[in-house]
């Protein structure tokens, strides 16, 4: 669906994107994620016909996205922040920019799919800030586009409207919808993404499935222990909380051991916690 390869973007002097190489497949969720300035904002608007390249090749569906003609109605797009006219009610709203598109769709079968069916006639000026982004997906999702961008899609959502939001996400992947997903949100991507890119300063820092990025660092235990206790098994560390922490590459292995001393020496592991390492402990190394 999407190939990108050795792209670059220049701003003046200042090199956003360097040689970033990808490909989305299609059917797949993406997330591209980064630091901030890591260039994600830049690559996504070459990807998705906003802005030309300073070098380099993009295809989307195997042609330029600067052919907008041929690409932009398979696309559909939801920035972080669409610009509604405030003096439109919903349902203006979502026909006016549903007909540029070229697909064919109504007004009121997005605004049910968002949960906004009772807004249609409300002003986007009198909509909630949470109102406001539904509608920008409503947008997005207008005649069931091949290709989806999700840009910071639940940002200022409750959680039963991020729920709602992320079943509507299912149910057009489910008819076959390749989505591209930005977020800040880390624990979104690490539950929902087929592969994630994870940008750096221009460049991938690691690129990968969830498993792939978190296997690159050591699981970890963490529990308390009472002051009495007899030496540990295990290499640790104390953090902030008094808490001890253990980092291993053998999770199973040096918990059984932990495990087995703290019952021989008949010992309380207070609070035990253990896991694989999480999305946003990949995000925290960046800098390391």
């Amino acid at each position: 669906m999407i190939e990108v390869d050795a792209l670059n973007v220049r701003y003046g002097d200042f090199h956003a994107v360097k040689d970033l190489t990808f490909e989305v497949a299609r059917g797949e969720l993406y997330a591209l994620l980064g630091t901030n300035g890591a260039g994600k904002t830049s690559t996504l608007e070459v990807v998705e016909g906003h802005r030309g390249a300073s070098s380099g090749s993009v295809r989307v569906f195997g042609r330029s996205p600067l052919d907008r003609r041929a690409v932009r109605p398979r696309v559909g797009i939801m920035l972080q922040e669409s610009g509604f006219s405030p003096d439109l009610t919903a349902r203006e709203s979502v026909r006016l920019i549903g007909g540029l598109t070229r697909r064919s769709d109504t007004a009121e079968r997005v605004l049910g799919v968002v949960g906004l069916t009772g807004k249609a006639a409300t002003r986007v000026a009198q909509l909630s800030g949470g109102e406001k982004r539904r509608l920008d997906f409503a947008t997005a999702v207008w005649g069931s586009p091949e290709l989806v961008f999700l840009d910071e899609p639940t940002t200022g959502l409750d959680i039963q409207s991020r729920d709602d939001l992320w079943a509507a996400v299912d149910r057009l992947r489910e008819d076959g919808a390749t989505v591209v997903l930005t977020t800040h949100y880390l624990e979104e991507a690490q539950q929902r993404a087929d592969r994630i890119g994870l940008m750096h300063q221009g460049r991938f820092h690691r690129e990968g499935t969830v498993p792939e990025l978190t296997g690159t660092l050591p699981a970890t235990i963490r529990f308390g222990l009472p002051a009495a206790a007899p030496a540990l098994p295990l290499a640790a560390t104390r953090e902030a909380d008094g808490r001890l922490l253990v980092r291993t590459h053998a999770l199973q292995r040096d918990l059984h051991a932990l495990l087995d001393w703290a019952r021989a020496a008949h010992v309380h592991l207070a609070d035990l916690e253990a896991g694989p390492t999480r999305l946003d402990d990949v995000f925290r190394a960046i800098g390391g």
